[in-house]
């Protein structure tokens, strides 16, 4: 049976998501993925987007050690500080070229920016579950499928009440649904962002010969 990810990881993992978990700064953060090292001008250009508002995000991602700077002159370009950011994209357009048919985004090679639209809810949807608990809670499930609340408290090492709320929380949102059998309450993650971002986590680390690097 596949172990779960160290909880100092997946709390780095968390963090991580939780700051991407923004429209603006997820769609930089793509730009960046697509073409490379660029400047605030190039890519508030691309976006159309506010310059004020562009550079307030890249320096909270910047900060984050998201995005990481490099002076040439009189200018400052960014790039995406690792590998982990660009891997969700990976895992996004795999999704998307999944659930739309459109088999350019499947390549492993892709590098195609998705639909403005799509983007934003996937940073909306992502925020919902940018937290370690319910992070882990749905690695939990995506490893052992169907669970009841007992199989998962056991599992993860949380107190029942914050577990049964993350759980209400995460079925509310579509994350999760429940089914009952017998005397118990079932729970079984969904498709969609949530499952590609835990996967996308797990296959990040897993891939990594120094585990200290992630």
């Amino acid at each position: 049976m596949e172990q779960q990810l160290p909880a100092e990881i997946m709390k780095k993992a968390a963090k991580g998501i939780f700051y991407i978990a923004h429209p603006l700064r997820l769609h930089i953060l793509e730009y960046l993925d697509v073409n490379g090292s660029s400047s605030v001008s190039a890519i508030t250009k691309a976006l159309g987007e506010d310059q004020v508002a562009v550079s307030q995000s890249l320096r909270k991602m910047r900060d984050a050690h998201l995005v990481k700077t490099d002076r040439r002159g009189i200018f400052i370009y960014y790039n995406i500080y690792e590998e982990y950011p660009a891997s969700i994209f990976s895992c996004l357009r795999k999704l998307y070229g999944y659930m739309t048919d459109d088999f350019q985004y499947l390549r492993n090679d892709c590098k195609i920016m998705l639909p403005a639209d799509y983007t934003m809810m996937a940073a909306n949807r992502i925020k919902l579950f940018a937290n370690y608990d319910k992070m882990r809670i749905l690695e939990f499930l995506t490893l052992n499928g169907p669970c009841n609340v007992s199989e998962i408290i056991n599992g993860i090492g949380c107190e029942q009440i914050k577990v049964s709320q993350y759980l209400k929380r995460l079925r509310d949102d579509g994350f999760a649904t429940a089914s009952r059998r017998g005397r118990f309450i079932i729970y079984e993650i969904t498709p969609g962002v949530h499952k590609t971002c835990i996967q996308c986590i797990r296959k990040r680390y897993h891939a990594l010969a120094d585990k200290t690097l992630f």
